[in-house]
């Protein structure tokens, strides 16, 4: 692993590397920093834990922000009324079960932002996902089964704090301690899922598959999608299904594995039943926000898999006056993100 430390360091946040740094990449690692912890690669002994910067809200009333021609903007509150307590059977509301209660639990979750359809009754894996979601929002057991405790927050809970509140109005938000996401278009909040992010293991790749070993870590910071890849990717690690890049070879993207805990190479793994809705919202450019990790280099310094629709590049004849300079996609520091 490179101990070198990101260029443009703000609390939490990381700015690209240059693109001096980012040629450092083998060709033979496209996005190993991805898919499945065992897909392709051993654990090694030792682990690496990350180290909180920013702690961010669970809830709070949100706002939809508009901005004017004259750059100065409004806000107009948005707030979920609280709901009847839910209740469940002595063993609470668990996969498999259907019926009226089952309904109501996802209309809540719904409400929410949580992803599943409020018009099915059976708790399925997607409702499985979105009691996850709300569980960790809230910092609860991450169980995925809707006990009477988690009922009772869940009729009481508002709709999910930004944790960065003066960031861009379309953007999205990972939390690495609390193991969530935040998506938000135009000031509002649209989805809350859970996601499994970079174990913090050390891991190796085997030989036939190019070798080197790494550490599975999700660098915080902030960052830009820069590359989307509609369908299944087959890389070094396994298998990514509609990945967005946002930084080197680290993508969101959806996986059949998304434990209740930071389990990935490096990416952002998100369920399968919201990973083609996030593919088709989210927009090449949209700032993603990555809260309470070490800044860290991407594992093998890996950039995203080139766009075979830009064709072959024509190599710039060497300057002859000072170093080359490359342009990156990076978002602006919101006011008030703490440095």
């Amino acid at each position: 692993m490179n101990p070198m430390s990101r260029s443009g360091t703000v609390r939490g946040v990381v700015r690209r590397p240059s693109g001096l740094w980012a040629t450092l990449v083998g060709v033979a690692f496209f996005a190993a920093a991805c898919s499945r912890g065992g897909g392709g690669a051993t654990a090694a002994a030792g682990t690496t834990g990350s180290s909180t910067s920013t702690e961010a809200p669970t809830t709070a009333t949100t706002a939809a922000t508009t901005t004017t021609s004259s750059s100065t903007t409004t806000t107009k509150p948005e707030t979920v009324t609280t709901a009847p307590v839910i209740t469940p059977g002595p063993n609470g509301l668990i996969r498999g079960m259907t019926g009226p209660a089952v309904q109501q639990l996802r209309q809540r979750l719904a409400n929410l932002r949580f992803d599943v359809d409020p018009a099915k009754a059976s708790y399925d894996s997607p409702t499985y996902f979105a009691v996850v979601a709300f569980q960790k929002q809230q910092n609860l057991p991450r169980t995925g089964k809707a006990d009477q405790n988690t009922l009772t927050l869940l009729a009481a809970a508002g709709l999910g704090a930004p944790m960065l509140p003066n960031g861009e109005p379309t953007r999205i938000e990972i939390d690495l301690k609390r193991q969530v996401l935040q998506y938000w278009i135009g000031g509002r909040l649209t989805k809350v899922l859970p996601v499994s992010t970079g174990s913090g293991q050390h891991y190796c790749v085997p030989a036939s598959k190019g070798g080197g070993c790494a550490v599975a870590v999700t660098p915080g910071g902030s960052f830009r999608v820069n590359r989307k890849i509609l369908g299944q990717r087959i890389s070094k690690l396994g298998e990514l299904y509609n990945p967005m890049y946002f930084n080197g070879g680290i993508a969101i993207h959806g996986e059949p594995a998304v434990p209740n805990q930071p389990a990935s190479h490096g990416c952002v793994r998100i369920p399968m039943n919201s990973s083609l809705w996030m593919f088709n919202s989210v927009t090449i450019g949209t700032p993603v926000y990555v809260l309470g990790g070490k800044a860290a280099p991407v594992p093998f310094n890996e950039l995203a898999p080139p766009d075979p629709a830009a064709g072959p590049s024509t190599p710039a004849p060497p300057p002859t006056i000072g170093p080359a300079t490359t342009t990156t996609l990076a978002p602006t520091k919101p006011p008030g993100f703490p440095i």
